[in-house]
């Protein structure tokens, strides 16, 4: 083999690696698209969108002698209308949602998140369905808490692992006096305690304590104005599923246009609510 023969059939060599890189290369974009376009497309054949959350947060998630209603399940039956399709509901604890989310073990976390620039990392947000401003709330007759600065020194219960109770600690931080934080496995346990008087305030978003406190107007009080800066909850998913979120999304916004968003807000927060109608730059 003359030095002109090997070149030319290094060169040659080289052309077919070439090609086979792209070919490789094409066939793995390939994949990859078809692995966002999976989750989607498996939800329309089967006709089925799973979905999980924790049915301990009114007004968003009740669970009624066994009956799981709240303005997520109205919201969530309108959206899977309008994309055609059935919903079902996976009751878990709070701390287990996102990590099944992650497992797959649904398609869809319907547990009103937080947007927040930690877990925008890790998820695919959905476009708003509620202010998530956190916010604290008080027994009605205790005249020692007037304003949110008035917790110094004192004891105030939240949920576990929500970014309410992380903002509670950022805030207790800027005060004369820390706050002692109580945390619990769910909000229910936290308004228990309350009212029993062993705490002297929760932390919660808005929307949940103005509920909470319209339900027992007698017991509780929300403490105005809120403290946090301005958040929002969204249902996420995982970040490859961004075809599945964009026809939530497109669900979403549908069923706000149509009235049927306003009539839901109506029955679970007694008003109205605007929201963004893309996912906001988070605040925190």
């Amino acid at each position: 083999m003359t030095q002109f023969d090997k070149l030319a059939f290094t060169r040659r060599d080289a052309l077919k690696a070439g090609l086979a890189g792209v070919a490789a290369s094409g066939a793995l974009l390939g994949a990859t698209r078809a692995a966002f376009a999976d989750t989607l497309e498996e939800i329309k054949k089967r006709g089925v969108l799973s979905t999980a959350t924790e049915m301990q947060f009114p007004p968003f998630d009740i669970s009624d002698n066994g009956t799981y209603k709240g303005l997520n399940r109205d919201l969530v039956d309108a959206v899977g209308e309008a994309m055609g399709l059935k919903v079902t509901y996976l009751d878990l604890p709070w701390t287990s949602v996102l990590p099944g989310l992650e497992a797959k073990k649904f398609d869809l976390c319907i547990a009103p998140v937080t947007i927040t620039k930690e877990r925008m990392k890790h998820y695919a947000f959905t476009v708003p369905i509620a202010d998530a401003t956190a916010a604290l709330m008080k027994r009605a007759d205790d005249k020692s808490i007037m304003k949110p600065e008035d917790i110094a020194g004192k004891t105030v219960g939240g949920q576990k692992g929500t970014s309410q109770v992380a903002q509670l600690k950022e805030f207790s931080a800027k005060l004369p006096k820390p706050v002692e934080v109580k945390e619990y496995v769910d909000n229910n346990q936290a308004s228990a305690d309350l009212a029993a008087g062993r705490i002297d305030a929760t932390v919660n978003s808005l929307p949940n304590l103005a509920y909470a406190a319209q339900q027992r107007s007698d017991t509780f009080a929300v403490i105005t104005p809120p403290f946090g800066q301005p958040t929002y909850f969204s249902w996420v998913g995982r970040l490859d599923d961004k075809t599945l979120i964009d026809a939530i999304n497109e669900a979403i916004l549908k069923v706000t246009a149509d009235g049927t968003m306003a009539k839901i807000q109506k029955t679970w927060f007694g008003q109205t609510m605007d929201l963004p109608k893309t996912v906001p730059e988070p605040s925190i």
